[in-house]
């Protein structure tokens, strides 16, 4: 049976978790909601499942509880899948690793370093917290001395852009994307951009299946911005996406997912 764990973000209006239920229902799949809060580690309530976990509590509780049903059962996405992308450290090192597209970054304790970066890269460059999410504590800089938060720093190259692109990947195939635009830097939904469905060209998603594979992820949300000589970078890798404004059928696709998957994994 499939286990799910519901997206703690769901709303009425917005819920991705029963998107994907739905989908089960259809083909009249067996499963169950599974409380992530009520897990006990030490004491597993199921062993030998598949269990989906549309998303969790950003708290490090839920996260080790998850780690502990991954001992004894198939858990998508994996949780060294999720680490990697809360982080973008973790997730910019293996994108650069596997020759994936990324802009310049740059990381460190030192803002001397950070000055030198921005200096060697036109004078300016984006601050972003190593485990921010939705866009939040973005912004660019031109001077080492305009970032106010504590180091560690992260910083990347600016990449001139008026819209980015989020993909979304499944099993390493690109199968929807939007694109989103703003009147400011970030383009995220949840800051104000707006989306709109796009086709997928090749080069976008060769950019996006390759951000995938480099992370080692079962479904993600890759952002891409397009590069003023043609082709794209990637930003980051999101493991526990929206499918916002996207009009591929991401819900009957992920279903169909986890079928193949439970049925794999009972091999």
């Amino acid at each position: 049976m499939i286990h799910i764990i519901p997206k703690p973000t769901d709303t009425q209006s917005d819920n991705s978790t029963s998107m994907v239920m739905a989908e089960l229902q259809k083909r009249g799949v067996p499963y169950a909601k599974l409380d992530l809060a009520s897990i006990d580690p030490f004491n597993l309530p199921v062993s030998g499942e598949t269990i989906w976990a549309c998303g969790i509590k950003q708290d490090g509780i839920q996260f080790e509880l998850l780690k502990a049903l991954e001992l004894e059962n198939h858990v998508i996405n994996s949780t060294d899948s999720i680490a990697t992308c809360a982080s973008k450290v973790t997730t910019t090192a293996k994108i650069i690793c596997s020759g994936a597209p990324s802009p310049a970054t740059c990381f460190t304790n030192s803002k001397e370093i950070v000055q030198k970066f921005i200096d060697a890269h036109g004078g300016k460059a984006v601050y972003k917290p190593v485990y921010g999410f939705d866009g939040n504590g973005i912004y660019m800089f031109h001077s080492a001395d305009e970032i106010k938060e504590e180091p560690p720093y992260y910083v990347q190259e600016y990449v001139k852009n008026d819209r980015d692109y989020r993909i979304f990947v499944i099993d390493n195939k690109a199968v929807g994307a939007i694109k989103r635009q703003s009147a400011h830097l970030t383009h995220n939904i949840h800051q104000g951009g707006t989306g709109c469905a796009v086709e997928i060209p090749k080069d976008m998603a060769d950019a996006a299946e390759s951000a995938a594979r480099a992370v080692g992820i079962d479904y993600c949300g890759v952002d891409l911005l397009p590069l003023e000589g043609g082709g794209y970078t990637v930003l980051e890798v999101n493991g526990t996406p929206n499918w916002h404004c996207m009009t591929a059928p991401i819900p009957k696709l992920l279903a169909d997912y986890l079928i193949r998957q439970d049925k794999e994994s009972r091999r």
